[in-house]
């Protein structure tokens, strides 16, 4: 394929959003969707039909396809083992998004991913073979975590926490934005703003990854679902090779992460330890400092989250040895204490997607209020450390 062949289908993608390929004797529809279109959903659907394709390949991981499945898969959600297995910031992520695309189907009136099902209901329909196309997005977002420094992971933090305070209405602009781009596409492209050196993790390996899955995909036709904002990408690689194993391996930490979260707490201890060089009483006096900063805030945490009193006195008693520790975090365990003496209901789950669509509805279900309790305690905590730390060395010298 030249380059002025892939400048001609990039540009035909911005007029049409849908494009025909051969590659070694094999025709490729690319379909480019507006995630949030009724007219998606039916032009999907007419094409498969006119088109009888062998396989048709659709943007979903095997996590997403089983959500569109089976809308109600949270009530088979086991709280305590998401904090035990440390998913919390995951499954936080995951509500969401889950969130900002309910506001878009009650706002237009249709469920986000339609054009998704309608691809699998197709595919099933003419007996083609489906195949999932996209990259788990777990993988996608691990290697994100991986690739940035310890302040990067601050500020993703407080973007993921800060969304859940937005209740504002989506305005005409984004919806018009919105029907180039599904709501995963979106997330990705403001974290890719917000880190712009992440683009390659978070938007061209998704391209490379899905245009090798429709490249190996079998049959002699072969129709790709794909988000309009996918198809400039996916035109351009899909005459390349990728290697699908490289791009799914987790990036190994370097020494210099593995060291750095132990810096800290052999600091703090090296500071209360010379502090009882200088007297008894001095050296708990920093003890008591170090208690007190760092168990107050990760209490306070969990006072923010609206945690269970008892929640509330384990933040408060855990976060100042745990915050010594890396392998440990003061929210995990306000987080279990949260779900044993609150433990969700059956109710609560069913109204899981309706209630994270609102501040108050996130404070209210019991199943978001446990991961509140464990981001916000592990907040505290954080903020503790670093008042209670320079306190001591304040004291100190």
């Amino acid at each position: 394929m030249t380059e002025n062949v892939t400048e001609n289908i990039i540009e035909n993608v911005k007029k049409e959003h849908t494009i025909s390929l051969e590659w070694e004797g094999k025709e490729i529809i690319l379909i480019g969707t507006a995630h949030v279109s009724k007219e998606s959903a039916e032009e999907v659907a007419e094409i498969i039909a006119r088109e009888q394709p062998d396989t048709v390949c659709i943007e979903l991981d095997e996590g997403r396809y089983k959500a569109i499945r089976d809308p109600e898969r949270y009530q088979n959600t086991d709280v305590i083992q998401i904090i035990r297995n440390k998913k919390v910031l995951s499954m936080m992520a995951n509500l969401v998004l889950a969130s900002f695309q309910k506001k878009m189907a009650d706002q237009l009136g249709i469920q986000p991913g339609a054009e998704m099902m309608q691809g699998i209901q197709s595919a099933q329909e003419i007996g083609a073979e489906l195949v999932l196309a996209d990259r788990d997005i777990q993988i996608t977002l691990n290697r994100v975590w991986r690739n940035v420094g310890f302040s990067g992971k601050i500020k993703l933090m407080t973007q993921l926490v800060m969304s859940v305070f937005d209740d504002e209405e989506i305005t005409e602009e984004e919806l018009s934005e919105l029907k180039e781009l599904d709501a995963l596409d979106k997330m990705m492209d403001e974290l890719a703003e917000m880190f712009p050196a992440l683009k390659r993790t978070l938007i061209d390996e998704r391209d490379m990854y899905l245009a090798e899955k429709i490249r190996k995909a079998p049959g002699q036709k072969v129709i790709a679902v794909l988000g309009a904002g996918h198809l400039p990408g996916v035109s351009r690689e899909i005459e390349k090779e990728h290697d699908l194993k490289a791009l799914e391996v987790i990036p190994e930490k370097t020494a210099g992460s593995k060291i750095l979260p132990w810096l800290i707490p052999v600091g703090i201890l090296g500071l209360i330890l010379y502090g009882f060089t200088r007297g008894q009483a001095t050296g708990w006096e920093q003890v008591r400092t170090w208690i007190l900063w760092n168990g107050t805030f990760a209490a306070l945490g969990t006072l923010l989250a609206f945690g269970h009193p008892l929640a509330v006195v384990t933040a408060f008693v855990v976060a100042p040895i745990s915050s010594l520790n890396p392998f440990l975090a003061a929210g995990w365990f306000a987080g279990l204490v949260e779900a044993k003496m609150r433990r969700p209901s059956v109710s609560d789950f069913h109204r899981l997607a309706e209630d994270a669509t609102s501040v108050r509805g996130f404070w209210r279900n019991k199943v978001t209020r446990v991961l509140l309790v464990v981001i916000f305690a592990n907040i505290g905590s954080t903020i503790g450390t670093l008042v209670g730390g320079m306190d001591i060395f304040q004291n100190l010298f």
